[in-house]
């Protein structure tokens, strides 16, 4: 059985923001689905039984969800470490104690140095100063942090915003809009959008149960937790079929980057150089559409491939 070492938890659909590229079509309108939170337990407890060593729980915004801090504890109490990657729009006082316990860490989407530029994309005014506040507030406090950048336009802000960031002494990161949910513009969502590491030590469960090989490729479910043990999905006849589908659209992908793949990290020599190691990916960012890019465990050592630093996948804003 392929082991599978991370997983996305995206414990609901609910959001303040309305993100114009959100790829889970995310808002105020979505539920917490039909998982209850003795079924996210449940959920938990085998992932640990089964290796897992990290979850980041996602949404919508995941610090909407009652049982968000419980959710958190138990997942620690098993040995996972935790992610929580929220809008940062709001956080309880009961939130940032739990997000300062040993194991826990932030991550939030920027999107402009400018508020209005950040409120055209979260459709929210007044998100930029809150989001703004929060991170200031992760950092005062010494939460584990990073912030992505999505560039969704050409005017938009996207350098000065993460070299605010980088003033403030958090982790940066940058990738360009990815076309799912919301986030579609000129073609349809396809494996064309995705890092080309989907299912590989890596699953994502929604707030109905459903398992897919990662956040963006919903439309290849391969389970449902809610009546298939984790186990047997992980084992099973459905995600060998669609990873097998997946290698066959990953094996035709060019070794190197050519000029329109490049991210902007990479400078104005876009060369294979510019792509992970081991890797045949486009370099949009370093090859990965995992939110749990650079995910490292405070005992030093990375859970799983540091393939990352995408920040797309923030269905929150």
């Amino acid at each position: 059985m392929k082991t599978t070492s991370f997983l996305w938890l995206e414990i609901t659909g609910k959001c303040q923001l309305e993100c114009v590229h959100c790829y889970a079509d995310s808002g105020p309108a979505g539920t917490h689905g039909a998982m209850t939170t003795e079924d996210w337990i449940r959920l938990i407890e085998e992932a640990a039984e089964l290796g897992v060593q990290a979850v980041q729980f996602i949404g919508g915004e995941p610090t909407l969800h009652p049982d968000l801090p419980r959710l958190i504890e138990h997942a620690l109490g098993v040995g996972i470490e935790v992610e929580v990657f929220s809008n940062l729009v709001h956080v309880a006082p009961t939130l940032w104690k739990c997000f300062q316990r040993p194991g826990v860490r932030l991550a939030c989407s920027y999107y402009s140095d400018r508020a209005d530029q950040h409120a055209a994309v979260t459709g929210r005014t007044g998100s930029h100063t809150r989001t703004r506040s929060n991170i200031l507030e992760a950092i005062r406090r010494s939460i584990p942090l990073r912030v992505g950048v999505v560039g969704l336009t050409d005017d938009q802000r996207t350098e000065q915003a993460m070299e605010e960031l980088r003033d403030l002494g958090v982790s940066v990161s940058y990738d360009h809009i990815r076309q799912f949910g919301r986030g579609v513009r000129d073609q349809p969502s396809s494996t064309d959008q995705l890092c080309g590491h989907c299912a590989d030590g890596v699953l994502a469960i929604s707030p109905t149960g459903e398992v897919w090989p990662c956040v963006f490729s919903r439309w290849l479910p391969v389970g449902n937790v809610r009546d298939t043990p984790l186990s047997d999905i992980i084992a099973g006849t459905p995600i060998n079929n669609v990873r097998r589908e997946l290698s066959s659209a990953f094996a035709v992908r060019p070794d190197a980057c050519l000029p329109d793949m490049c991210d902007p990290q990479c400078g104005p020599n876009c060369s294979p150089a510019c792509l992970p190691q081991g890797t045949r990916d486009p370099c949009g960012p370093r090859g990965g559409c995992m939110p749990n890019y650079d995910v490292r465990p405070l005992s030093g050592e990375p859970t799983h491939r540091p393939l990352i630093q995408t920040t797309q996948l923030s269905s929150s804003g």
